[in-house]
């Protein structure tokens, strides 16, 4: 189905892979194209509680494919620009949970795919930047945006203006990264986070993740709004009664979904 992407569901929990290694994973159109493909799949799949992004190989993603970004003009570069702005955006939107289990490089654009992600976890031989100015060019995929939100303003600005690639450790201590793997415990690590979020009421988990999306764009009274309102619809599913139930008959929850 796909040229540059290995998908795979294990139980409820989505699992792709950037197949791409002879070019470190880098973004040309065909894996974009793919890309948005997935996306709209993952979007579409009610049956999914989580997703994982990965790469093959020893990269993550490298970021964009130079020769093919090379000859763009102004017209072509906003044009994707704006396309890799808004896949990113798409990942970033979707209701479930999702973990960048980044194996390698992720640089430029693998850096951005990276943060569009809830969560990231690092191997221990990750390596993460924006190189950007190196090349004549400000990062395209809402880097400028997204970093100083994981980070901080004032360290955004040291690393992208330097163009500097850090390693997992360092993308830890400031916060970039969730937690750090010896390489070959990387994958089964996201899988157990991910099977942590999934034996969890999913429209509670797709309320949560909504009020920290949406709430972060909001003023602190709004925010708590909108917390309350989720809050309230919860008592509306099946799911609340199911696992308010199974909690006083000191029981397993069977949620459904519902």
């Amino acid at each position: 189905m796909y040229q540059t992407i290995r998908y795979e569901k294990e139980g409820n929990i989505g699992i792709a892979t950037i197949n791409r290694p002879e070019a470190l994973n880098a973004l040309n159109s065909t894996v974009i194209s793919e890309l948005e493909q997935l996306i709209g799949e993952v979007e579409k799949d009610k049956d999914l509680g989580a997703f994982i992004l990965t790469g093959e190989g020893r990269s993550f993603v490298a970021g964009a494919d130079i020769g093919e970004q090379k000859p763009l003009d102004l017209t072509q570069g906003r044009k994707w620009g704006q396309r890799g702005s808004a896949l990113m955006r798409r990942i970033e939107k979707l209701e479930i949970p999702t973990i960048a289990a980044v194996n390698g490089f992720a640089l430029g654009g693998g850096c951005e795919i990276a943060m569009a992600c809830d969560i990231i976890l690092a191997s221990e031989k990750a390596k993460f930047g924006q190189p950007e100015v190196g090349l004549g060019i400000t990062p395209g995929f809402s880097g400028t945006q997204r970093l100083p939100r994981r980070v901080g303003i004032a360290k955004a600005k040291e690393l992208i203006f330097s163009g500097k690639m850090i390693k997992a450790d360092e993308a830890k201590e400031i916060g970039l990264v969730n937690a750090v793997y010896a390489p070959e415990a990387l994958m089964d690590a996201a899988k157990e986070m991910a099977k942590s979020f999934t034996k969890n009421a999913p429209i509670a988990v797709k309320y949560s993740k909504a009020c920290i999306d949406r709430g972060m764009q909001m003023d602190i009274d709004d925010g708590i709004a909108l917390e309350n309102e989720l809050f309230a619809m919860c008592f509306a599913t099946e799911d609340q009664k199911e696992g308010m139930g199974a909690f006083l008959e000191k029981r397993p929850a069977n949620f459904q979904n519902k």
